[in-house]
């Protein structure tokens, strides 16, 4: 639903979004109109104390404020629980409401400073406890109204001025962009939308030091999101329902696929080799964890992390000033030691510096498998965010490598940071001086599997055995071209439906092409999808059927865009497809396609797809296709699968389990490992 406009300008609120918080103040309202009541009753009207006629006066205009105020809330929340997200016709009222519960905002601040007075003045000699109800009945309206104006603020929208309404000839939801006037329109909204987000982005890190990658940074992703935005008319709540939907139409589609059906091994990665590749991963996942220093740490040891790091961190104090930096209290190198079960001596190199697009990492020598070892940290900090988030494509030219060569932004300016660090200052030097014998790996998680494969494409040439393990890394990386060039020595694993390797920027777009689809075709109110939502999320169940507009369509309308879609739109866009193209989501993307690195390790649950907290988990690994994440998935375990020590603890599970357990065709309980 657009946003509701009110006093003149488009707010980030729809008029359908007031049902639940019209119902929590109405629920308070009456419990303060029935306390306000008893405390009149019980004195019938008569107080024995100073100022009584005051107080008489405060409590019957009190009754009928918060009768008024009572009457209206009723009203809003009956009208906004009319209609559906994309029908706000019987929501029309809605603004006259608005204006009526805001002008019931003057007389209880009039009734609240009338209250204020008296306690301070005339309330000598009253009941206690009737003084103590004229406290709560003030402070209470104080709260509400600051609370009311957080509210407004929060509900603000900088770029919420009415657009200019379309031309009656013209269809709902389409301009004549090609006029001199509706390109000006365009430019001037969105650079006045690139301020804006520049200026959030700003505010947001406000505490981080100005510097020319900032700049760069800040306008970059500014340019990004306001291209994403631009195109449609969302309110965060229609997201949320949409979101809603989406987890319970894949839930639904999840149930009905053959649970017998197998998925084949990469043609390239025989089934023979998942045992190897897994010891491997599992054993290379240790040290991509161990980069995120102390908070992992703690985390994943809460009863016997803070005693051992409190007993280590100032004794590696003398150590840092040789080959660790940016740790200061010694914290970070000494979860990594704790972790990895290295010695002091086994490192090379440990950085913890952290800037935009400069993240920490560290060089070991791993005796076990004989590696030098490489390790860079994922996303710990608001600097990495602005990092992961500069998703701009740039150019990155590979000696021998034919095609279009270009990888995420953000995530080259750092491999190319921690590049000159080994290469320039001779850490890689100094580590085969030492161990000439050794190969090189590297490894990484989240941000740090993305910088990771990136710099081991750079280093590919210079060092033709090095492997890359790249754990749960962005899907928005690398070139078609890049991607293919990078399967003979890089190995991405992904675990069940996690987010982040599903994720760039064409995924998003469709994405959000699916939000508009599904709200715009949805037939119940908001509301009525949000409780269903809450409900499915936190009780499980079967995913609710929701009607939709599109049950007594007739045939050749399908191939139509619907009204309710096409009102959901500013401008069209690549995101915007008519119900057609539902079987192409990502074909027509403005945008450049980034795929994930090298093979894909896939890793996810046997088993029913919701379980007891107090339920086994059961894994099983396949190889891949990097194809196969071009969509992102919506679930509860989106973000929980992306978890470090939740992907290390799954590939303890496997590496633990015997070797016929790793193959699809073996899944009963009594060929897998519990955990």
């Amino acid at each position: 639903m657009p946003g509701m406009v009110v006093f003149g300008r488009r707010w980030g609120i729809a008029s359908d979004d007031l049902v639940f918080p019209g119902f929590v103040e109405l629920f308070f309202r009456v419990l303060w109109w029935i306390g306000t009541m008893i405390l009149f009753t019980y004195h019938k009207g008569h107080f024995d104390c100073n100022g009584r006629g005051v107080l008489h006066t405060f409590l019957v205009g009190q009754l009928v404020v918060l009768a008024l105020i009572i009457l209206s809330l009723c009203a809003i929340i009956y009208v906004s629980a009319q209609g559906t997200i994309t029908n706000p016709g019987p929501r029309r009222s809605m603004p006259v409401l608005v204006y009526l519960r805001a002008v019931l905002y003057l007389p209880e601040l009039a009734w609240a400073c009338m209250g204020a007075v008296w306690v301070s003045d005339d309330s000598r000699g009253c009941d206690p406890a009737t003084v103590g109800s004229v406290i709560a009945a003030v402070v209470a309206s104080w709260f509400i109204l600051l609370f009311t104006a957080l509210g407004v603020l929060f509900v603000f929208d900088p770029l919420g001025n009415p657009r200019p309404q379309p031309a009656a000839a013209e269809p709902l939801g389409v301009r004549h962009m090609e006029s001199s006037e509706g390109t000006q329109f365009l430019s001037t909204a969105r650079s006045l939308a690139v301020k804006v987000w520049e200026s959030r982005l700003r505010l947001l890190c406000c505490c981080l030091p100005q510097d020319e990658n900032q700049r760069a940074a800040f306008s970059s992703i500014a340019q990004l999101f306001t291209g994403f935005f631009s195109d449609t008319d969302l309110v965060p709540s229609d997201i949320a329902a949409g979101l809603a939907l989406l987890h319970q139409e894949h839930d639904k589609m999840e149930r009905s696929r053959d649970p017998d059906m197998v998925v084949p091994h990469s043609p390239s990665s025989p089934g023979e080799d998942l045992e190897t590749e897994l010891e491997k991963a599992a054993h290379c996942m240790q040290f991509a964890a161990a980069a995120y220093g102390w908070p992992l740490y703690i985390y994943s040891n809460l009863l016997t992390g803070p005693c051992k790091l409190s007993r280590d961190c100032c004794g590696s104090r003398g150590a840092e000033y040789e080959i660790v930096g940016g740790d200061h209290l010694g914290c970070h190198f000494s979860s990594i030691l704790q972790s990895t079960g290295l010695q002091y001596r086994d490192f090379i190199h440990v950085s913890f510096h952290n800037q935009i697009y400069e993240i920490p990492f560290y060089v070991a020598l791993d005796h076990k498998r004989e590696a030098v070892l490489v390790a860079v940290r994922g996303t710990l900090s608001l600097k990495d965010v602005l990092t992961d988030l500069s998703a701009e494509c740039e150019n990155l030219p590979i000696e021998g490598v034919s095609g279009a060569c270009y990888a995420h932004k953000g995530i080259c300016q750092a491999a190319g940071y921690i590049y000159k660090k080994l290469v320039n200052d001779g850490i890689l030097n100094q580590a085969f001086s030492i161990a000439p014998e050794y190969k090189l790996v590297i490894t990484g998680h989240s941000l740090g599997a993305g910088t990771a494969s990136v710099l081991a494409v750079l280093l590919r040439n210079s060092f033709p055995t090095l492997q890359c393990y790249s754990f749960s890394p962005p899907g928005g990386l690398l070139s078609k071209a890049l991607a293919d060039y990078s399967k003979d020595f890089v190995v991405s694993v992904v675990l069940g439906k996690d987010l982040v390797p599903r994720l760039s920027i064409p995924n998003m777009e469709d994405l959000k092409r699916r939000i508009l689809k599904i709200v715009s075709n949805c037939n119940k109110p908001k509301y009525r999808i949000l409780l269903q939502g809450c409900w499915y999320e936190l009780f499980g169940g079967d995913p609710d059927d929701f009607p939709t507009e599109m049950d007594n369509r007739r045939e050749e309308e399908l191939s139509q865009p619907l009204l309710g879609e096409e009102s959901l739109l500013v401008r069209h866009s690549s995101s915007y497809h008519s119900l057609a193209s539902d079987d192409s989501p990502a074909h027509a993307a403005t945008h450049l396609p980034l795929f994930l690195p090298g093979r894909v390790l896939h890793i996810t649950e046997d088993g029913p797809s919701r379980r007891s907290c107090f339920s086994t988990v059961r894994y099983r690994a396949d190889w891949s296709n990097e194809m196969n994440f071009r969509s992102i998935l919506i679930s509860p375990r989106m973000l929980t699968d992306h978890m470090p020590d939740v992907l290390l603890r799954a590939l303890n599970s496997l590496t633990c389990e015997r070797p016929y357990s790793l193959c699809p065709s073996h899944t009963s309980g009594s060929q897998q490992q519990n955990v």
